[in-house]
């Protein structure tokens, strides 16, 4: 089995695993990570950032160098080598616990609850869930979903096509840090601007692999297109623009437009406000639906390109000799 048919078995293993069990309650890696980055956090923190550079070098990097080192130790066994590839996948996707945490408040909302629903929403996403009414809550789960989409699969697996293990996990370290402390706090303006600055450039295929397959899944193909054109630069996340609007257009609803984080209250641009309608809660379910279709094509396009990668390099290699 070669090292193509090791990533594309495993990752379908791994997503399956998603699918089946979702993330741990307990001992899950992506914590642990979190808790060893604070660590470091702790002994590195300057208002600096230089100092936010070296803490995104070594958090980063001890993940990639981790993941190399669990690679070669089994590159001999095919099976283990797909064992470790599905491991790996399932512990760094989480789309299978974003879709429970959008329906859980979902259903919170369909059922009238909205104290329950404004209990759940930071189990999502960062807003203040007390600023916002139902329809409110029901807008940032869609955009929540969309972006992780993008986050928390597609990016994971478009990385993981590329660079194997190393780069499923190199990815999760990246986003990860980017969340802890790639914000604008005054604590992390200048010591979390490498971090923010890597997840930008780290999530730039993915984002776009994300957008265009949400296009190809959705029911509007053409407004998913014509929302991504006009709107997603106005989105003041160079990748979250593009994967929101995509979504805005595909299911015919408007995104984007003010909210509040920790009392700070932003107005961004209205995402698809010219052809959609306001977000209702059966579009939760809706964007869970579609996020789920395009976590399925992308393990289809990324296991089908590093195939043909691979093929191609053996015929070049093949040509040489």
């Amino acid at each position: 089995m070669r090292a193509e048919q090791v990533f594309a078995c495993g990752a379908a293993a791994g997503l399956a695993g998603d699918l089946l069990f979702g993330d741990p309650r307990r001992g899950h890696p992506v914590a642990a990570f979190g808790r060893a980055a604070t660590v470091v956090e702790r002994a590195l923190w300057r208002d600096h950032r230089g100092w936010g550079a070296l803490h995104t070098v070594v958090c980063a990097g001890g993940a990639w160098a981790a993941g190399a080192l669990a690679t070669a130790s089994v590159r001999r066994s095919r099976a283990a080598s797909v064992a470790l590839t599905a491991a790996a996948t399932w512990a760094v996707v989480g789309g299978t616990s974003l879709g429970r945490e959008a329906r859980a408040i979902g259903g919170a909302l369909a059922a009238g609850d909205i104290d329950a629903a404004r209990e759940r929403l930071p189990h999502l996403c960062g807003r203040d869930p007390h600023s916002l009414d139902g329809a409110g809550i029901a807008r940032a789960v869609v955009e929540s979903v969309a972006e992780n989409t993008s986050d928390a699969v597609v990016g994971a697996l478009v990385w993981g096509a590329v660079g194997g293990v190393p780069g499923l996990v190199a990815f999760r370290a990246v986003n990860t840090l980017d969340a802890m402390v790639g914000h604008k706090s005054a604590r992390y303006r200048r010591f979390g601007w490498a971090s923010a600055r890597l997840d930008d450039t780290a999530g730039w295929p993915g984002a776009r692999l994300t957008a265009a397959l949400a296009a190809v899944a959705g029911g509007d193909p053409r407004g998913a297109v014509r929302a991504w054109r006009a709107d997603a630069a106005k989105h003041p996340s160079p990748n979250a623009g593009p994967v929101e609007a995509s979504f805005a257009g595909a299911l015919g609803v408007r995104l984007g437009g003010t909210l509040a984080y920790a009392g700070r209250v932003e107005h961004r641009p209205v995402l698809n406000g010219d052809h959609g309608r306001d977000v209702e809660v059966a579009d939760i379910e809706r964007a869970v639906r579609l996020s789920r279709r395009v976590t399925a094509l992308t393990l289809a396009a990324c296991a089908g390109a590093r195939l043909v990668a691979g093929r191609l390099g053996r015929a070049l290699e093949g040509r040489r000799t």
